[in-house]
């Protein structure tokens, strides 16, 4: 079981917040099925197209964004406590005491904490006070910004990570880790496209790894413009909600099967498209959970405006406590949400494309 979650771990365990992505990108060309082609633009979007299409009248475009959340350095202060912005979207109570990871101008990455103020020095109204990032500065050990500069190789600019490390836990099939936000994403393109290596289709299909996702949906701009689909899959991992909310409204559970999105903040999923995937799913017998979201956004934002209007769907892979440092998410909802996009695509055809 261990070796289905290899691909996983090595995306979860890469380092790349937005415009950072270059190790995801390397992961995924490394893994990428032999027949697959990638080719790199200057966004560092990633287009990987299978040799063996057929120039069929109709593309589906899959995607998954390839970048993380995390911070960047914005100042040094004197007595070396570093000053960071968020990178996506955080809640500064999640980020406190917590460690992350400094990439350094040698390209090593720096281990450090996100600072917090001992309870033994708070008074009331500090206890009491909502913490904000302007609060919070990260600790690597140093005394001066000569130290941090000169010793660590700690530049303003630099990209910081969550310092954590992938677990899968085979007692519940279920994983632990960063980034599952989107490198769930990234490895369902990937099996995806191994899955229809040897199907005869009626359709071309390029799969897409997105960059910059997390700060403001910038890289399926330009994929979608480039591949100008006439439908697309984006794959993500989506919050779940099971932890909290009562179990008859919850719509995003683990081990209850990926989620299928019909409307959050950035997007009404194509409603025929959506009915057509979801009654493929029934009729193979695939579990899915439907969600009306009133928050949220994804890449299918900007690619369902893009070429004329493209009939989009989006299919989640629920991750508990997402956009955190870690994430649990269930091996059996990643296994079918590749399954349930592979019997989308091997069935479609012009005929039923062109009935949307």
């Amino acid at each position: 079981m261990k070796k289905k979650c290899d691909l996983i771990e090595a995306l979860s365990n890469a380092n790349g917040i937005s415009g950072f992505e270059d190790e995801v990108l390397d992961i995924i060309k490394d893994n990428k099925p032999q027949n697959v082609l990638a080719e790199e633009d200057k966004f560092r979007n990633l287009y990987l197209r299978p040799q063996n299409s057929k120039k069929n009248k109709y593309t589906i475009m899959i995607d998954g964004h390839s970048d993380e959340v995390g911070f960047m350095v914005q100042s040094i202060k004197s007595n070396g406590q570093i000053k960071f912005l968020p990178v996506g979207g955080w809640i500064p109570h999640n980020a406190t005491a917590q460690k992350v990871r400094i990439k350094n101008s040698n390209g090593d990455y720096i281990s450090g904490v996100i600072s917090s103020k001992p309870p033994h020095f708070m008074t009331e109204s500090e206890r009491n006070k909502a913490i904000e990032f302007n609060d919070l500065s990260i600790d690597v050990g140093a005394n001066s910004k000569e130290e941090v500069e000169s010793i660590f190789l700690i530049e303003v600019g630099a990209p910081v990570v969550p310092d954590v490390t992938f677990e899968y836990r085979v007692l519940n099939n279920t994983m632990i880790g960063k980034a599952f936000d989107n490198r769930l994403g990234c490895a369902c393109v990937l099996k995806t496209l191994e899955n229809i290596q040897n199907s005869d289709l009626e359709i071309n299909v390029v799969g897409t790894i997105s960059a910059q996702e997390e700060s403001g949906l910038r890289g399926a701009k330009i994929t979608a413009e480039t591949v100008k689909p006439d439908l697309a899959i984006v794959f993500e991992g989506t919050p779940a909600d099971d932890t909290f909310k009562p179990e008859d409204e919850v719509q995003s559970s683990l081990k209850k099967g990926p989620q299928i999105r019909h409307m959050d903040r950035s997007m009404i999923s194509h409603p025929r498209f959506t009915h057509y995937a979801r009654t493929i799913a029934k009729e193979n017998n695939l579990p899915f959970q439907d969600a009306v979201r009133v928050g949220g956004g994804t890449n299918g934002a900007p690619i369902h405006l893009s070429n004329g209007g493209v009939p989009t769907i989006v299919i989640g892979i629920p991750v508990r406590y997402i956009h955190t440092h870690y994430g649990i998410t269930a091996v059996e909802d990643f296994e079918i949400g590749v399954a349930w996009a592979t019997k989308i695509i091997e069935s479609l055809n012009a005929e039923i494309i062109d009935s949307f």
